[in-house]
């Protein structure tokens, strides 16, 4: 998988940026420190005058890439799902049997994250910690149903969909793919979020992954339907 991810470009929405970022070295440099800043002083804290100050660069050079931080946020959000679903074709696109699919695809949108050296510029990382601890501000927003209508969460919605898609072929008969299939999406990123912050609220721990639970609740949610 590794070397049919080499040359990977993910396709971003334009509309996130005012120039794109993977053009320059200067672009590309906003977006690897970016993901650094926001990793280590949280999404409320940071700027682009910090940002500037991280990367010797005037904040108004940042300002010609992103119209402001949440647009940078939108942006790194919608590089990690887009990564993400390439890992997900990638690993199951040869797969026949439907459990089996659906089993790689819930590891691989559960597991713990591993840095890609296909992307120098991009710890996956910290973006992981990232998308963790900071997804929800992307979309808790007045204007979520205008970004929505522009496509801002596209790759997310696509990912969600392919999801349902695997657990349909495992199960016809189940009403609620998509519930499931954001379902583990969401409660993927929130287990590791508790396991981190409030282990008390989660069995998950160094023994019992968020993917082992997920699996579990898939597995046992569909077996309630399956009729052999």
């Amino acid at each position: 998988m590794d070397r049919l991810l080499q040359g990977v470009q993910i396709r971003i929405n334009e509309k996130l940026y005012l120039k794109d970022p993977e053009s320059s070295g200067l672009g590309k440099k906003i977006i690897e420190f970016s993901i650094q800043l926001i990793n280590e002083i949280g999404f409320e804290s940071f700027t682009f005058k910090k940002l500037g100050l991280q990367i010797g660069s005037n904040e108004s050079s940042i300002y010609r890439y992103f119209e402001n931080k949440h647009k940078l946020l939108l942006y790194l959000t919608s590089w990690y799902w887009g990564w993400m679903e390439y890992q997900l074709v990638f690993a199951t696109n040869s797969v026949k049997d439907p459990k089996e699919k659906l089993l790689k695809a819930i590891f691989i949108m559960t597991k713990a994250t591993k840095e890609d050296s296909n992307f120098s510029h991009i710890n996956e990382v910290l973006l992981n910690k990232i998308v963790i601890n900071e997804y929800s501000k992307s979309y808790t927003t007045k204007e979520v149903d205008t970004e929505n209508k522009e496509g801002f969460y596209a790759i997310y919605k696509r990912l969600v969909g392919r999801l349902a898609e695997m657990i349909s072929e495992v199960d016809a008969e189940y009403e609620y793919p998509t519930s499931l299939a954001s379902t583990i999406l969401e409660n993927g990123l929130h287990q590791h979020y508790l396991k981190e912050h409030f282990p008390s609220l989660t069995d998950c721990t160094n023994k019992i992954t968020p993917t082992q639970y997920l699996t579990h609740l898939v597995f046992n949610t569909l077996n309630n339907t399956i009729h052999e």
